[in-house]
């Protein structure tokens, strides 16, 4: 079993100071890990009381059972995980808001190897990885295509993280056009965007300092998970941008996945 570790963010008081209105919806918000599920929490959070935060773990297939009780319409929650699809997590979610969060193949191959490398990221069965042992293509490899018996191939958790899930009531958002309405927050297209996101999770009630909310939302310095807030093991150097062989490779083991999720 993983151990995931990190630091406390404080963003439970800054959601306190902008007193959000109550959830009236459950709300899901479902990743393929390293999607950018802190992002997304962390921006909502801003404008979901702290009270209806469910925050103490991912919800994930094997501990579902336990948190079926965040879906309850009479007990609003906001919950994020890795849901895979499934029959169990689709009945689960009910009636729930639930937004499904995808990310360029690219840049995910890249992220997961970097997660893997940090301290944060502590699993006996792949404590090797950061030992410097095996060189960084190699190791982005083994993010394309798994490792035997012990992590799933890029394939695999695409597929039941996010591909299977569209077509649903589910609605898909992707970490790039995040990052970039985050980025450019004083535009139109930045205001058309997080209405829209915000209507999809059933905040339609929008405070007019919702500009604000995100940006203290989406500061990487309050992110657990966020590149500069991990400490990676200097043993691997890892490209900023995967080779042309590798994206060759991510097309020839998932073909049409970047095209399916408009990224190509």
């Amino acid at each position: 079993m993983a151990v995931i570790l990190g630091m406390k963010d404080t963003l439970d008081e800054d959601a306190a100071r902008f007193d959000p209105a109550p959830l009236s919806t459950p709300l899901f918000l479902n990743s393929i890990p390293k999607g950018g599920t802190h992002l997304i929490r962390n921006i909502l959070r801003m404008f979901v009381p702290v009270g209806q935060h469910y925050g103490r773990e991912f919800v994930q297939i094997p501990n579902l059972a336990q948190h079926r009780h965040l879906f309850d319409p009479a007990r609003p929650m906001m919950s994020c995980g890795h849901l895979l699809f499934s029959d169990s997590g689709v009945h689960a979610l009910g009636a729930a808001r639930h937004i499904v969060l995808a990310r360029d193949p690219h840049s995910w191959v890249l992220a997961r190897a970097r997660f893997y490398l940090s301290d944060e990221f502590q699993q006996a069965n792949l404590a090797h990885l950061k030992s410097g042992a095996i060189p960084a293509d190699e190791l982005i490899n083994m993010m394309i295509f798994g490792i035997h018996e012990r992590t799933p191939t890029l394939e695999d958790m695409y597929t039941h993280n996010v591909v299977a899930w569209m077509g649903t009531r589910a609605v898909l958002y992707r970490y790039e056009d995040i990052v970039a309405a985050v980025e450019d927050l004083n535009s139109k297209a930045s205001e058309v965007f997080f209405l829209r996101l915000l209507a999809d999770c059933g905040l339609e009630a929008v405070p007019a300092d919702w500009r604000e909310r995100v940006r203290v939302g989406a500061d990487k310095r309050q992110s657990r998970t966020a590149r500069q807030n991990l400490n990676v093991s200097s043993a691997v150097v890892l490209p900023d941008e995967i080779s042309e062989a590798q994206k060759k490779l991510i097309e020839f083991h998932a073909p049409g996945l970047r095209a399916l999720l408009g990224y190509a």
